[in-house]
């Protein structure tokens, strides 16, 4: 097991600040050659970051996730309340950092002795209930929901929200290597980030509401990237009602959205989009 000494501790009573802050980019520059039009030419090209990040929990070694490196305290307690390993943030007692080495370890109460073995171990489940069978991981029988919301948005405010996605991610434009997502409401991009991963995106969101008290069922998602089953599940735990992506669904992602309630728009592009699950939360 490493050693968490001398590295840096997050006090996890974080005051809300501004919700809308700039995320740091992480951008590396390399040589390349480009052919274009005939033609081959030397230049250096920006690309994302990419590193490994293993999360400890009570000494226990949980998972090496590969994400952008920023952000590594909402990611990590994200996706430790997100896949059920701690039922609150209120049983996180510490949280420690080494950003250099990415490492994180945390330590926490009500934490089952057994978290790193049911960690990715697959069970079959009647989904929701309704006789629909859906594969899930054994912690998301425990930790996920069922959606009932009477939200509602307006065809403009999925418009708006995609293009304040869009104008959102500069590591985007220059890279075009990271996905981006945000929680939003009021017409307003609430909290943005975005990494290398899709799934990591949903984590730091999550994690940052959690560290925040920023509640998550009166909100959308807005999403640049494909929404699969896993997506949906980490949708559904955050217990947020409308997702919208610029992308498209899975089959399975429609499914598991129907069944839990959840109103799935993809292919959100300009100003047009597809509503598939649980049209009536849109209006018309």
């Amino acid at each position: 097991m490493e050693d968490a000494s001398n590295h840096k501790s997050w006090n996890l009573d974080v005051e809300k600040g501004e919700w809308m802050t700039k995320v740091r980019e992480r951008i590396e520059v390399y040589p390349a050659i480009r052919y274009k039009n005939g033609t081959m030419q030397a230049m250096e090209e920006p690309i994302s970051e990419e590193k490994p990040l293993t999360i400890y929990l009570n000494g226990k070694e949980i998972v090496t996730m590969l994400c952008s490196p920023q952000e590594e305290k909402q990611l990590a307690i994200g996706f430790l309340v997100s896949e059920g390993m701690i039922t609150d943030i209120k049983n996180l007692s510490s949280l420690t950092v080494d950003e250099e080495r990415g490492m994180a370890w945390a330590e926490g109460d009500h934490v089952a002795y057994n978290v790193g073995q049911m960690y990715l171990k697959r069970c079959l489940t009647a989904c929701c209930g309704r006789g629909h069978a859906g594969f899930y991981f054994a912690n998301d029988a425990r930790a996920t929901k069922q959606i009932e919301s009477q939200m509602s948005i307006t065809p403009q405010e999925i418009v708006t929200y995609t293009h304040m996605l869009e104008a959102a991610s500069a590591t985007h434009d220059k890279t075009h290597g990271v996905h981006s997502g945000a929680l939003a409401a009021g017409g307003q991009l609430l909290i943005y980030s975005e990494d290398i991963g899709r799934h990591n995106i949903f984590d730091k969101i999550y994690g940052r509401c959690l560290l925040e008290g920023v509640a998550t069922t009166d909100k959308v998602i807005v999403f640049s990237g494909r929404v699969s089953s896993e997506i949906l599940l980490k949708v559904s735990k955050m217990g947020v009602a409308i997702v919208i992506a610029r992308s498209v669904p899975t089959t399975l992602a429609l499914e598991m959205a129907r069944e839990l309630g959840i109103t799935l728009i993809g292919g959100a592009r300009d100003q047009s989009f597809y509503v598939y699950t649980h049209a009536q939360r849109v209006d018309r």
